[in-house]
């Protein structure tokens, strides 16, 4: 969940080459200057980088080391109760620092030889086509801001907690990476922003709020649950369907509250089939008819 309707900040260029993060004022970094300085420095960073450089070193404050050390812990013990095994197995083989926030380069490098995944520096919002195409290149944007110290288990837009505790632990299993792979295939070979937008509908639902069926069990495997200190504790009460990709491309989420309706897949082979197949075969003519059956 992420409750502010905005989702990334603003950002806005300033003549001299600097760049501003527009804050809105609930949010909770709003009134303190130092954070908003550090926030505008590590945005400056993404937009002047380019594609295939080292991404450049953002600086952190203790406090905000502390942040991650805190959400880190916490979560853990949430993973080890409410985590598919996939997603555990590729935590510890990510091997993510506990004590500090990483350096995107350096979570880059841990990713490489495991599914040869990197990231992008993103300042904020990227265009919908961008942020998917260049996941069929083992590339993903990323925010490398981190929420405000004041409220350590809330944000309210996706930060580095989420991408990189959420997205960059699921990206380090080599089957999930196949997934965000045929995503981005996807992205790429749709034309219409009709099909654009039912392909990201069906990210939404399984990569980043998916649930699956373990045993007698039901577990998340979805990044923005796994990433949420709130979330991972309510999603099993939710309204749960079953998968089905033509439902999933056509539901309206909120992103501004938890996800109440939510997808379960009865297996990992279970959601390779559908998904996967969905996503390696779709083009703009399947994904039309689909939308007509809805």
């Amino acid at each position: 969940m992420f409750e502010e309707a905005q989702y990334f900040a603003p950002v806005a260029a300033n003549e001299d080459g600097s760049v501003t993060v527009e804050l809105a004022k609930s949010h909770p970094g709003f009134a303190d200057p130092v954070y908003r300085a550090r926030r505008n420095a590590i945005a400056g960073l993404a937009v002047g980088y380019t594609r295939g450089e080292p991404i450049p070193h953002a600086e952190y404050s203790e406090e905000e080391h502390e942040v991650w050390s805190l959400v880190t812990r916490e979560l853990a013990a949430k993973h080890r109760k409410y985590a598919v095994s996939e997603f555990l197995d590729a935590a510890e083989a990510l091997g993510l620092p506990k004590d500090r926030i990483p350096q995107l380069e350096e979570v880059s490098e841990l990713l490489r030889p495991l599914t040869g995944f990197r990231y992008i520096p993103a300042a904020g919002l990227v265009p919908l086509r961008e942020f998917y195409s260049v996941l069929a290149d083992s590339f993903f944007h990323s925010t490398q801001y981190i929420r405000h110290h004041s409220v350590p288990f809330y944000t309210p837009e996706p930060d580095v907690i989420h991408e990189v505790i959420g997205h960059g632990n699921t990206l380090a299993s080599e089957r999930f990476a196949a997934l965000y792979r045929l995503a981005g295939q996807a992205a790429r070979r749709v034309e219409t922003a009709e099909a654009l937008e039912f392909v990201s509908k069906v990210f939404w639902f399984t990569l980043e709020f998916g649930v699956m069926r373990e045993g007698r069990e039901l577990k998340a495997y979805g990044a923005g649950i796994l990433s949420s200190y709130g979330e991972i504790e309510e999603f099993r009460g939710m309204d749960i369907r079953p998968l089905d990709v033509t439902v999933m491309g056509t539901t309206v989420y909120d992103i501004t509250k938890y996800q109440d309706v939510l997808f379960e897949a009865a297996s990992f082979d279970h959601l390779e089939d559908v998904v996967g197949q969905f996503w390696a075969s779709c083009d703009d003519e399947m994904i039309a008819k689909l939308r007509t059956t809805a």
